[in-house]
């Protein structure tokens, strides 16, 4: 059972090779950034809550977040793996995911190898990238608002966030790095031998 953590700074063509392996393992693609946007659009409980913070310009909290995946990883397409894109950004959010994974899968009885084995029962998978590639890449875009000290810095937030919590998956032995600075289909030929190999 495929079940994965895509984490990847911008540029690194985490949701393309994301959506690739969702698509080659058939399991779900599942975006955080998509998940908010259909709550709001389909004015869930969760989705009015979420657009109230939006409509504020404040950021959408964590708990919120955390239960719009939870949910979304209960329906019937999920049940046989899925993708995570964009999510956990923070250790916080790793946390508290573990916590939503532990509540659903087993009872409070559980032991800590419980615990442990409910953390272990997906792999992250970090795409790593050169800064200079990434920068190039992502001003080849040509997006309006892309310059270089714009992606240097959005690198750099990327970073601050993320770094704790690749220190996060390698403590708990969760972590495979692949290498991103290939063409498309290489870097989706090393990610699926790496996912092979965990099945």
């Amino acid at each position: 059972m495929v079940k994965l953590v895509f984490l990847g700074p911008p540029g690194a063509g985490k949701g393309t090779q994301a959506s690739l392996i969702a698509e080659f393992y058939h399991v779900p693609h599942i975006s955080t950034g998509d998940i908010l946007r259909s709550n709001v659009a389909e004015e869930s409980p969760l989705g009015i809550q979420a657009k109230e913070y939006m409509d504020k310009g404040d950021l959408v909290p964590d708990e919120l977040i955390l239960d719009m995946v939870q949910k979304r990883l209960e329906n019937p397409d999920a049940q046989n793996g899925w993708i995570l894109d964009g999510f956990p950004r923070t250790v916080t959010q790793a946390e508290e995911f573990v916590k939503k994974l532990l509540s659903t899968s087993t009872n409070e009885n559980e032991t800590e190898t419980g615990k442990a084995k409910i953390s272990n029962s997906f792999q992250v998978i970090n795409l790593q990238v050169p800064d200079d590639i990434l920068v190039a890449r992502l001003l080849s875009r040509g997006r309006q608002d892309d310059n270089e000290e714009t992606i240097k810095n959005r690198l750099q937030v990327y970073y601050q966030q993320t770094e704790p919590l690749i220190e996060f998956y390698e403590a708990s032995q969760q972590l495979i790095t692949v290498d991103g600075n290939h063409a498309i289909d290489a870097v989706t030929d090393s990610l699926k031998q790496a996912v092979d190999q965990l099945s």
